[in-house]
């Protein structure tokens, strides 16, 4: 695709799918993060660990993504999403459920 081209593609496309596309780019984007805090995480402790914010970034970026893929209308995207979401969910219920059974730290 030439300069002139992209030039042309930006003014024909509408607002709204400019807007779409940010939506998506953005959450691919947080989606990504959860992918380098592992990283980091793994990485100062020596040893595969998965943080608490991996589930919450993994959330928020799967529901972004799933409503672009509803508004893209893709089945396939849409169903690995919604499965991913159900996942992330589990995950966080369970780490909210082991805070409250340990419950908060005693102070000596």
């Amino acid at each position: 695709m030439s300069g002139g081209s992209l030039v042309q593609w930006w003014v024909d496309t509408p607002t709204s799918e400019l807007v779409w596309i940010g939506v998506g780019l953005f959450a691919q984007t947080m989606f990504s993060m959860r992918f380098l805090l592992q990283w980091i995480a793994t990485e100062r402790a020596r040893a595969s660990i998965v943080p608490e914010t991996f589930w919450y970034f993994s959330f928020a970026g799967g529901l972004l993504l799933l409503s672009y893929a509803i508004y893209r209308m893709d089945p396939v995207f849409i169903l690995g999403q919604a499965t991913g979401l159900v996942i992330y969910s589990r995950n966080i219920y369970f780490i909210w459920l082991g805070k409250r059974v340990l419950g908060p730290p005693e102070v000596a």
